[in-house]
């Protein structure tokens, strides 16, 4: 009986080391994307996406070009309605990303130029400001408001998930470098999902508690001829790539989504 009244004496240590044992050996999968089981898995585009990326190229077929990427080289085209132009280095554009939980993106801004508030489901953003100065934002789940403004050389991070944007507040233009944990973090914005959607008007007008004139009058500045078209496009492409196309009085562009 001792012997039994020793082991049920000392069964909460073992109980609390077990569970220790357990979250420990879970840690990784707190990370945006699963840890790869190879060196490298360079995306085969053309083939349809699996669960968590693409399939692989056969190793034969991968060369040097595979892992370098100078798309982020050259400034965005920033004539659109937001004046702000996002250039993309995940999974879609770079390959060599797939499966090592990670991207990056420019981000470049004319003068008054926004990144309209939007989130990331799929990752956390860090970015340096390059050149420029730039306010940047985001609102927590419980509404509490964090913000800055920051000029060349300067870091932010936006936690997972939080609705966040950019503002150039400086007299020049803005150019940023933004990484993700993730090779392809998605976008979610926030004015383009909620007035140029299919969401129905007696939604809006209810949650904004506003008249539906208002409502048509902010869709119109979203939706015109192939708008949505266009756009519906992009993202059916893209696999929910961070690009949004528009077409609105500064016509078609791509705008930036930091």
């Amino acid at each position: 009986m001792s012997a039994i009244g020793s082991f049920l004496s000392s069964l909460p240590l073992h109980l609390l080391f077990c569970l220790t044992v357990f979250c420990l050996l879970h840690l990784p999968s707190h990370s945006a994307d699963p840890d790869p089981l190879q060196d490298f898995c360079v995306a085969n585009l053309s083939a349809s996406i699996s669960v968590n990326g693409f399939p692989c190229k056969p190793a034969s077929a991968v060369t040097s070009d595979d892992f370098f990427f100078d798309g982020l080289t050259k400034e965005g085209n920033t004539t659109n309605i937001f004046s702000s132009s996002m250039t993309p280095g995940n999974v879609l554009k770079f390959p060599g990303l797939n499966t090592l939980g990670l991207s990056m993106n420019r981000v470049d801004f004319a003068p008054g130029g926004i990144s309209p508030p939007h989130l990331h489901p799929r990752a956390t953003e860090t970015g340096v400001v390059i050149e420029g100065k730039l306010l940047v934002g985001f609102v927590t789940s419980n509404n509490v408001f964090y913000s800055k403004v920051l000029t060349a050389g300067q870091m932010f991070v936006i936690p997972r998930g939080l609705v966040h944007f950019q503002l150039n507040v400086g007299e020049g233009k803005v150019h940023t470098v933004t990484a993700f944990n993730s090779h392809l973090p998605g976008a979610v914005v926030v004015p383009i999902n909620l007035f140029a959607s299919l969401i129905p008007n007696e939604v809006l007008t209810k949650t904004f508690q506003v008249e539906a004139d208002v409502i048509n009058t902010i869709r119109s500045k979203f939706r015109c001829n192939m708008c949505m078209v266009r756009m519906r496009k992009v993202c059916e492409d893209d696999e929910g790539a961070d690009v949004y196309s528009m077409r609105g009085d500064k016509g078609l562009g791509i705008i930036g989504l930091g």
